[in-house]
């Protein structure tokens, strides 16, 4: 194999006018092996022409063959065929004519083949055969290559292989060529409107006809189709869903807490998968969208497309001089013109566009096992991962309650709104063990999370009465403090580095102390503090979930708005978060306090626009199509439109 690429390097940097054995010059090789690479590629072109190339696989598959123990049972055979088939494609070659490129006099078939083919053609002479100058040159070429081949000693299965390697190498260099002709199409140069057309003076009587015709000259001479984004493929699944498939034997349990298996969860039905939209009819409802637009006096073109499981998003690139703030205003509008329950328009950040988004007219289910079953909620990086849905794309979406810190969800009766808060409590149960994670469940409506009264996760039982409510949230903030003082103890700043400092100290064996007060002495009143052992066992991290949150401020406003804006404001360190849903969002369930503390949320349905500003600072959530269509709003401010899953 060595020898093969020194051979091939030679060849490869063959230059006419090199020194060598038919050109005598002191001039310094330009070959890349020196003077013995010159030599040696002048003597092989002058002597084989063409088919010293075809020396070099041979000796390639022969090396791997040793390498790979394979070993060469003909080898014999194979150094007897080799130089035959190579003569004759030699030979092969010199009776076709020599390009004009080609600078060694002999030809391409060399000086061997060309004394071959004079010496065939002599033989030949004395035969009254005025066709066989064309016959036996490809004769001789396939009876050599067939040789030349065997000589290779490569086996069917390896051929195959081969030629799946150039099929998937084609498919490559395609996928790459179309993208990069879709790239210069979409960043073509725009046609700029022809200027300096002549005035046309219309009376009253043909003025409605010249306007019908500048519209229909303005519409066919729309822009090309937009680019229409494929759907993208299925997630992968993840090992512990592979794992699953798999039937295993029990030999008894390990002692340990076993999550839940998701074949729990039940599978979604064929029939709740969403109908696939061609890209010609995507084409026309972009074309017929835009037609709309010109109805309604704004100019700009399509383009891009997304479809998703239940919107679809065209991407509206408006022209120069348009206001964001008009295009959005048409929402309505919109939705009418195309015969839609709603539509949504929002600008796309850090782009020049934007977005509409129209409903399919069959939507497709989000099935919560399918986003616990995937690659991506096992290896998310997040301590408590909550799983969403899916964006409009069909992407899965995760976000880290530890990292929001607190989470607030609104919307109304029937948006989707409990089917969520269940996805992200089961989200937490699938990856979390009652070591890792507690939860407090506080449900005043007493249907949704009765579900979960039992479960190991719970410190509590679920909390249903409103007076009982306020304890449980009083005690989370007295056990925020304690946790504080003891990560004061030991100069930690957050929960994950107390817990890392505790096993450190029980692996080494060591006793962490603390000076705790006991009580007061009798005779002069002072403190008496004692030394206790810490315990090394890892504090886990607590969620509390409140349901409704309107109904514990009906019962008890202040104490409920004074312990969450603690929690909100100082329980992200100590490990506490906080899940808070309300269907009425109003200013005096979600007052001021409480907003300012909660950065991220997430908003369903709601009824009007001051609701949807309420909670999100925009309006949008009142054109959504609830059963867990939802707006997000991480910490930033950004806006990302999820389908829950169910």
């Amino acid at each position: 194999m060595a020898a093969a690429v020194v051979v091939y390097g030679a060849l490869l940097s063959f230059d006419p006018q090199d020194p060598g054995w038919h050109n005598a010059t002191d001039a310094a090789p330009r070959n890349w092996l020196g003077m013995p690479g010159a030599y040696v590629a002048d003597v092989l072109l002058q002597t084989l022409g063409l088919t010293a190339y075809l020396l070099v696989l041979p000796l390639v598959t022969w090396g791997w063959r040793i390498v790979s123990h394979r070993g060469l049972p003909l080898i014999g055979l194979q150094l007897l065929i080799l130089p035959l088939g190579i003569l004759l494609l030699a030979t092969s070659l010199a009776a076709l004519p020599a390009p004009s490129t080609w600078s060694i006099e002999a030809g391409i078939g060399g000086s061997l083949g060309l004394v071959l083919l004079r010496g065939l053609e002599a033989g030949l002479a004395g035969f009254d055969l005025p066709l066989y100058a064309w016959l036996y040159a490809p004769v001789l070429g396939l009876v050599g290559l067939a040789g030349f081949l065997f000589a290779l000693d490569i086996s069917r299965a390896e051929w195959a292989a081969v030629g799946r390697a150039f099929v998937r190498i084609g498919r490559f260099v395609a996928r790459q060529i179309a993208a990069v002709v879709r790239f210069l199409w979409a960043h073509r140069p725009r046609r700029a409107p022809r200027a300096g057309r002549e005035a046309v003076v219309v009376s009253r009587g043909n003025e409605k006809k010249v306007r019908a015709q500048t519209t229909t000259a303005d519409k066919s001479g729309a822009s090309s189709s937009p680019r229409v984004r494929a759907a993208p493929a299925a997630p992968r699944p993840g090992q512990r869903a592979e794992r699953e498939r798999q039937p295993m034997l029990d030999f008894g349990g390990s002692g340990g807490f076993v999550l839940p298996p998701l074949s729990l969860l039940n599978k979604p039905d064929r029939g709740a998968r969403g109908e696939k939209i061609s890209s010609t009819a995507l084409e026309q409802n972009a074309r017929m969208l835009e037609s709309v637009l010109q109805d309604f006096g704004v100019s700009g073109e399509i383009t891009t497309v997304r479809p998703g499981p239940v919107v679809t998003l065209y991407e509206l690139e408006p022209a120069p001089g348009t206001k964001s703030a008009r295009v959005i205003g048409l929402a309505h509008d919109i939705a009418r013109s195309m015969s839609a329950v709603s539509a949504r328009v929002a600008v796309v950040p850090g782009r020049n566009a934007i977005g509409i988004e129209l409903p399919n007219s069959k939507r497709e289910m989000v099935a919560l096992r399918d986003l616990l079953s995937t690659a991506a909620y096992e290896k998310a990086s997040g301590r408590l991962t909550l799983a969403l849905g899916k964006d409009i794309g069909g992407e899965p979406v995760f976000a880290d309650l530890a990292t929001m810190p607190h989470l607030l969800v609104a919307g109304t009766t029937g948006s989707g709104k409990s089917v969520a808060i269940n996805a992200m409590i089961l989200s937490l149960l699938y990856r979390l063990t009652p070591d890792d994670c507690r939860l407090i469940l506080i449900d005043p409506k007493m249907l949704e999370l009765s579900v979960y009264d039992g479960i190991p996760h719970l410190l509590t039982p679920v909390v249903t009465e409103p007076t009982k409510a306020v304890v449980a949230l009083k005690w989370a903030v007295r056990e925020m403090e304690e946790r504080y003082r003891a990560m004061s103890k030991l100069g930690v700043r957050n929960l994950k580095a107390y817990n890392k400092r505790l096993a450190e100290a029980k692996a080494r064996g060591e006793e962490i102390r603390r000076r705790v007060q006991t009580g007061f002495d009798q005779d002069t009143g002072e403190p008496i503090y004692e030394e206790e052992i810490l315990d090394l066992t890892p504090l886990p991290m607590v969620v509390i979930v409140v349901d409704e949150m309107a109904d514990l401020m009906l019962v008890a406003g202040k104490d409920i708005e004074a312990a969450v804006q603690r929690l909100a404001q100082m329980a992200r360190a100590a490990g506490i978060h906080l899940i808070m849903a309300t269907q009425r969002p109003s200013v005096d369930v979600i007052t001021g306090t409480i907003k300012a503390n909660f950065p991220t949320r997430i908003s369903f349905q709601v009824t009007s626009k001051i609701d949807s500003r309420t909670i999100l600072g925009e309006q949008g959530a009142e054109t959504l199509l609830g059963q867990g269509d939802m707006l997000y709003m991480a910490g930033g401010g950004r806006i990302t439109r999820v389908h829950g899953p169910f």
